[in-house]
């Protein structure tokens, strides 16, 4: 099943995406009791929304074997492979959707990049996981592009507007539930060119081993949304360009990128 956020005129409302050819409205959400509707619409006229607002945004790092590589030779430092997950967190200030456009700071170098990643998307409470269960209270997953401006990346300290400037964080088109998330095949295209493509299996720390770590510590609530790293060296981006990131049982997340006005 896959399962949107979509507006049609003034009204937002969650859908199930058929054949990614048409929307069946429901009544609720994902998330709750929820009751498919009668209603349909074309999905070429209604406009695809983030599919969730994250009550907390988890992002891991460096979870791929060549992404940490490439980051140690970026950055003058040794690579180090971490022992357990790293998390960190995002914005929600920085969400956009699908086909809506990636903004470019006047003040951003051109190591204006590309990361993507699976998304896993919470579907209930839960606390105290194992890796074992871990996965028992995910509803799906989604697509993210984890821009990055490398300069400010290096020289801030932190991520504050490396990562989490407004439109850095496109995620869509939707959530696909029942895929198995240590099989999936990622391909990032820009300007319909493949840039880059991997295959989740090569995660450090799979999906269930982040849910662990993270509700070892913290509650994990319906629509947290964790971020699962990207693999690789990672390509800049530059206005004009149109990112795609695909990734097999979900789809496409497409994103223009244009400069700030």
């Amino acid at each position: 099943m896959k399962w949107c956020r979509f507006q049609i005129g003034h009204k937002i409302s969650y859908g199930i995406v058929e054949d990614e050819a048409r929307v069946i409205e429901v009544s609720g959400t994902p998330f709750e009791t929820y009751t498919v509707t009668a209603t349909t619409y074309p999905l070429s006229t209604v406009k695809l929304l983030v599919p969730v607002i994250p009550p907390t945004f988890y992002a891991g790092g460096l979870n791929y074997p060549d992404h940490v590589q490439w980051w140690a030779q970026y950055s003058g430092t040794s690579a180090r492979v971490a022992t357990e997950p790293g998390i960190g967190y995002r914005t929600n200030n920085a969400l956009i959707a699908h086909e809506e456009h990636i903004v470019k700071p006047k003040d951003a170098s051109d190591e204006f990049q590309v990361e993507g990643e699976l998304v896993a998307v919470i579907g209930k409470e839960a606390r105290h996981l194992s890796p074992e269960n871990a996965l028992s209270c995910v509803l799906g997953y989604t697509i993210g592009n984890d821009v990055s401006q490398r300069t400010w990346q290096s020289q801030d300290g932190s991520l504050w507007r490396a990562k989490n400037a407004d439109t850095f964080k496109p995620m869509g088109p939707w959530i696909a539930t029942d895929l198995d998330p240590n099989n999936l095949e990622t391909t990032i295209r820009i300007n319909g060119e493949v840039q880059g493509q991997f295959n989740t299996r090569h995660m450090l720390f799979d999906a269930a081993s982040h849910i662990a770590k993270i509700s070892r510590y913290s509650t994990l609530y319906p629509g947290d949304v964790i971020w699962l790293g990207a693999e690789g060296a990672t390509p800049n981006m530059r206005p004009g360009d149109v990112v795609e990131i695909e990734i097999s049982g979900i789809g496409t997340l497409r994103n223009a990128v244009v400069a700030e006005e």
